[in-house]
């Protein structure tokens, strides 16, 4: 620094410099406001943070204890110019402990029935995918064999172009086209829909949630396919929240998936199918610890997926989840307790994990 402002100190400005400054100086202040002022609008910086300690114990074998940082994220979006803005998205994944890029997108905005996006994002795929961990109800959210086993390149995305659109506020529809060989190793090209109906309040956007804690009364129903080289991967969700009269929360969420020869949670069987059913009720109170001020929530999910059509013999698997949570800030701050248990009919270990969970978004 000391360098730096040495060096400006000793440099001279000649007259006719002087007089070029002010004539430029002139004309800029003579300009017109529209000019010299283009509010696109905020560029948009965010983070997020899942950390947690859990203690796992598989049938006959020895229990861990481990803490994680599950997920880290720096988010950063806004405008390009009218009508088209800029996102990327990194996270830090705790399984692989690198950090990746998550979202990469160019997104022109024509209108709320056309939107255009191109580079790595999400595709259209079930509801699971779309909200993601940090959206997501319930803590252990892709345990269950049925949840987003649509294939990815990282964290459920791939690379290609989308189309997608709201019409009338109550359809949503999505289409593109993604880079198969990356997602699966095969390069054909990786076609992706979905449609989803919402009959009660409206979900502004591209991506969704998996709960609104009470700020919309939602019911909805969701299908969406992929497809390559003859293979497919289908769902249907369904999802149905209510705020109460005494201003209480309930929620309910389901999904049916068919993985047929694209995706699924495991290499070894070419096709898999499942269904889950969630419940939760967010208690209407305002409880206060100390600084902090939140409401309780009691969730279960009960879940059951058949893996086939691979090594022999076939196997089912049994999942079951209960969460109690204590939510401050919806998504911005919750501190989530969770039990789950996995159970094989063969094959694969039992295991049930208890723990911690923290979420913090800013």
């Amino acid at each position: 620094m000391t360098r730096l402002r040495a060096r400006f100190e000793r440099a001279s400005i000649s007259p006719c410099r002087v007089s070029a400054l002010l004539l430029a100086s002139g004309l800029l202040a003579m300009a017109p406001a529209s000019w010299a002022q283009v509010d696109l609008g905020p560029v948009t910086v965010g983070a997020g943070l899942q950390t947690s300690f859990t203690h796992a114990q598989p049938n006959g074998g020895t229990s861990t204890d481990s803490f994680a940082a599950d997920h880290v994220r720096l988010y950063v979006s806004g405008p390009v110019i009218d009508g088209i803005k800029f996102m990327l998205n990194t996270d830090y994944d705790s399984t692989t402990n690198k950090i990746g890029v998550m979202d990469a997108a160019a997104q022109f905005s024509i209108a709320p029935q056309v939107n255009i996006w191109a580079g790595r994002f999400l595709p259209p795929s079930d509801r699971a995918n779309m909200y993601g961990p940090f959206y997501s109800h319930e803590w252990k959210v892709y345990t269950d064999g049925i949840q987003d086993g649509y294939p990815f390149i990282f964290q459920g995305r791939d690379n290609g172009v989308l189309y997608w659109g709201d019409f009338m506020k109550k359809v949503k529809v999505s289409a593109g086209v993604f880079d198969g060989k990356s997602a699966t190793g095969n390069a054909k090209i990786l076609g992706a829909a979905r449609v989803q109906i919402d009959f009660w309040d409206p979900e502004d956007g591209y991506y969704l949630n998996g709960t609104y804690y009470g700020d919309k009364n939602l019911l909805s129903i969701g299908g969406a396919t992929q497809v390559q080289d003859g293979h497919t991967a289908t769902t249907l969700d369904f999802l149905m929240e209510k705020k109460l009269p005494n201003k209480g929360v309930i929620s309910i969420e389901s999904e049916f998936s068919d993985y047929n020869r694209l995706g699924g949670y495991s290499s070894a069987y070419a096709k898999s199918i499942g269904v889950y059913g969630l419940g939760s009720y967010l208690f209407p109170m305002e409880v206060k610890m100390g600084k902090y001020s939140g409401k309780f929530e009691i969730l279960g999910k009960y879940a059951k997926a058949e893996y086939t059509h691979g090594r022999t013999p076939s196997y089912d698997q049994k999942t079951t989840e209960i969460n109690f949570n204590y939510v401050m800030k919806q998504f911005k701050a919750r501190l989530m307790s969770f039990y789950l248990d996995q159970r094989y009919n063969r094959l694969v270990t039992n295991t049930w994990q208890v723990g911690l969970g923290l979420q913090i978004q800013m």
